[in-house]
């Protein structure tokens, strides 16, 4: 059951987070300064790369490896392939997974690999394979830890990830999440308590690639973007923040519509469906939520039967005879639309909103703000929509 009245009660809020999750998603700005600096202390500014790579492999444990990869290959474009590698099956090594490198990796190719803990022993197998094949490889993962180790021996740069501060969700007197971080330093919960589509870490993981990337001509991510980057991420866990009403909270109202529903995601650009199927991530991963995501115009027809089907805002009309409290009520659908831009002439958006009036289904809209660079744009997208799974999951009872 939804408590919508806990989205303004921000210590109620502070007594329900006992694993820290507005305030990791209040420090990615901190997180993108502390990634920046480790990268250039790793070396990353003084490479002499050849040019780009002919591909980009990424690796790595949990769903924000795959949401790194996902949102690399939306900022990238068509400049270079970025191809999310996944586990096969399991290693000969105790508890290890297996990873394999495609039959046509070489040495024009570059394998990223991303782990929040550095644990995973099927990953440095995967680098030894690199290694072999010749090609240049590069991990974002804690100082010391075994991934880290494992790169040095691969002839790969380890740029260490920030290690976060002892775990305190035993704590009788949890530390409120509306206080926001101090330093760069800001700590957080450790890797094994940290939900795996923590914003935090999803930043931790991408920045020092964004970093690379820039290096190697992947894309454009200089010193400047990612400073403002990391000021829009502030600037954005403040509007978002508890302490800040549901009314003029995008965040808190994005939860309070989605609650009891079934989210369909319909996203409309590159930047926007990364966002899309990071947010339907999240939902299931800290809050319990299914959703469904699907880009548009293609949506319109993958989601439009579930607009009159049993899902339908109009169907399983109220049962008077519902036990309200030993029995919820059924979901229904709720289109999401995510968009980088304002619809021009050839925007399928407008055809999305007449379909969902059409099929009487509720309808929550999210634009990023006009002008904004593609860091900022995905970073606001992400930004709010991962705040609005946490309030979500703060506000459910089980």
């Amino acid at each position: 059951m939804f408590d919508e009245s806990l989205l303004d009660n921000p210590d109620g809020l502070s007594r329900a987070d006992l694993h820290g999750l507005l305030r990791g998603a209040a420090e990615s700005g901190a997180r993108v300064r502390t990634a920046v600096r480790n990268a250039a202390e790793a070396g990353v500014g003084t490479l002499q790369p050849d040019g780009r790579p002919r591909a980009v492999l990424v690796a790595g444990p949990g769903p924000a490896s795959g949401s790194t990869a996902d949102l690399l290959s939306a900022l990238a474009g068509d400049t270079c392939p970025v191809t999310l590698l996944r586990p096969a099956g399991v290693a000969p090594a105790p508890g290890a997974l297996r990873w394999t490198l495609p039959g046509w990796t070489g040495p024009l190719d570059l394998l990223l690999v991303a782990s929040p803990d550095g644990t995973e022993p099927g990953l440095a197998l995967l680098l030894e394979q690199a290694f072999r094949r010749g090609c240049s490889v590069v991990s974002v993962a804690p100082a010391g830890s075994p991934l880290a180790e494992a790169t040095v021996q691969a002839r790969g740069l380890a740029v260490p990830l920030s290690s976060p501060a002892p775990y305190e969700a035993a704590s009788d007197e949890p530390a409120g999440p509306d206080a926001a971080p101090e330093d760069d330093e800001a700590p957080g919960p450790p890797a094994h308590a940290v939900l795996p589509a923590g914003p935090g870490t999803l930043w931790s993981l991408l920045t020092p690639l964004l970093v690379l990337a820039d290096r190697i001509g992947l894309l454009s991510a200089p010193p400047p973007a990612l400073e403002a980057l990391a000021d829009r991420l502030d600037g954005l866990a403040e509007c978002c923040g508890p302490a800040i009403a549901t009314y003029s909270n995008p965040a808190k109202t994005l939860a309070a519509e989605l609650a009891d529903t079934l989210p369909l995601v319909w996203t409309e650009g590159e930047l926007a469906a990364a966002a899309g199927r990071r947010f339907a991530t999240v939902l299931a991963a800290l809050a319990g939520r299914p959703a469904l995501v699907a880009e548009l115009p293609e949506a319109l027809t993958a989601h439009g039967t579930l607009l009159s089907g049993a899902f339908a805002a109009g169907a399983d009309p109220e049962d008077f005879f519902r036990d309200r409290v030993e029995e919820p009520e059924a979901l229904h659908a709720r289109v999401v639309l995510l968009r980088e831009r304002e619809p021009d002439v050839t925007s399928p958006a407008p055809a999305a909103r007449e379909l969902a009036l059409h099929r009487d289904t509720p309808l929550s809209e999210l634009e990023a703000t006009d002008g904004s660079s593609p860091l900022e744009t995905v970073a606001e997208l992400l930004a709010i929509t991962d705040f609005a799974a946490v309030y979500l999951a703060l506000a459910s009872s089980p």
